[in-house]
């Protein structure tokens, strides 16, 4: 570890260490439960911090970093709004790992391979989430809009590599 991460590491200690002994003290009114979420967004955000400063210049960090980032948003959702919540949300699971695979074909080769996985977990919780926020009544337009939108774009992808032949 270099010199930056090492002191990154201590003042994260330090600043939990003094939280925790406030709290015992009785000083500072702590609970865990408002804080464990931190377990997961705080080495997603790193993550992402790492890959976009240089600090970590593979792509690959990006796929946890999207992950966690993800599940830690999801987790403090319900930690705020209540965990009756995660019987609609549970979807964003693999949304997670969606995004963290986008995320490293975006910031990567560009391997088209890595878009399987993603438009297959994307596809699902996305529509599963859909099902659940989504008036029925909307539901009846929105499935044939998205397959007339689909289809636009096969044939006009299909024409410009003809194009360029």
């Amino acid at each position: 570890m270099n010199k930056n991460s090492n002191i990154v590491i201590g003042v994260v200690l330090i600043a939990l260490g003094a939280l925790f002994l406030m709290s015992n003290l009785g000083y500072l009114s702590f609970s865990w439960s408002y804080v464990w979420p931190l377990a997961l967004l705080v080495p997603g955000i790193y993550m992402h911090f790492a890959f976009f400063t240089g600090i970590d210049k593979n792509p690959g960090i990006l796929v946890p970093g999207g992950i966690l980032t993800t599940y830690g948003a999801l987790f403090y959702a319900n930690v705020f709004f209540g965990w009756q919540m995660m019987a609609d949300l549970w979807p964003m699971f693999l949304i997670g790992i969606a995004v963290g695979l986008f995320e490293l074909y975006l910031f990567g080769n560009r391997d088209k391979g890595l878009l399987v996985p993603v438009g297959i977990l994307g596809g699902i919780g996305l529509s599963a989430l859909l099902r659940t926020y989504i008036s029925f009544d909307m539901k009846n337009y929105l499935v044939p809009i998205i397959l007339i939108v689909i289809g636009v774009v096969i044939i006009t992808r299909r024409d410009s590599k003809r194009d360029n032949r």
